[in-house]
């Protein structure tokens, strides 16, 4: 077999891929946080429409629980955070709007929304804590919690 580079021109290819792929890396691992809209100023109708909007989650839910909360997926390719979690389901309701399914109980609230996130519920709610944050933290399952603001 024919070499086409020689080892000298092989290892500066070799290098010069290497610091691609490297200076690659950041802008492949940059992910949307939503710590700010986790602050639970915003209605779950606003919260729920602008992640759509900007094509950051499905917006057909995937699971309606009996008290209408609504979830949501993550869209394909969208590496969504919260402070510094990485989250695999965004959640919301917004009583009388078309956007949300009803279920079969009574609405959690009159609004709400939401994440849940990869972590423990005592990580999760000191990094929220030390943001000043006013979000109900709640423990899912051993290493899945929900970060959840609501409007009566």
């Amino acid at each position: 077999m024919k070499r086409f580079l020689s080892p000298a021109a092989s290892r500066v290819f070799c290098t010069a891929a290497l610091i691609a792929v490297a200076l690659a890396l950041p802008l492949a691992a940059h992910a949307t946080a939503l710590d700010a809209p986790l602050a639970c100023n915003e209605s779950g109708h606003q919260f729920i429409a602008d992640l759509a909007g900007n094509q950051l989650i499905d917006p057909k839910p995937t699971r309606v629980e009996s008290n209408s909360i609504n979830a949501f997926s993550p869209a394909q390719g969208a590496d969504l955070t919260a402070f510094g979690f990485h989250i695999f389901a965004v959640v919301g309701y917004e009583k009388d709007d078309p956007m949300f399914r009803v279920g079969e109980g009574e609405p959690v609230a009159r609004s709400a929304y939401g994440v849940v996130v990869f972590g423990s519920e005592s990580k999760v709610r000191a990094a929220v804590t030390a943001t000043g944050g006013t979000a109900i933290v709640h423990r899912v399952a051993p290493l899945i919690t929900a970060i959840f603001c609501k409007r009566s």
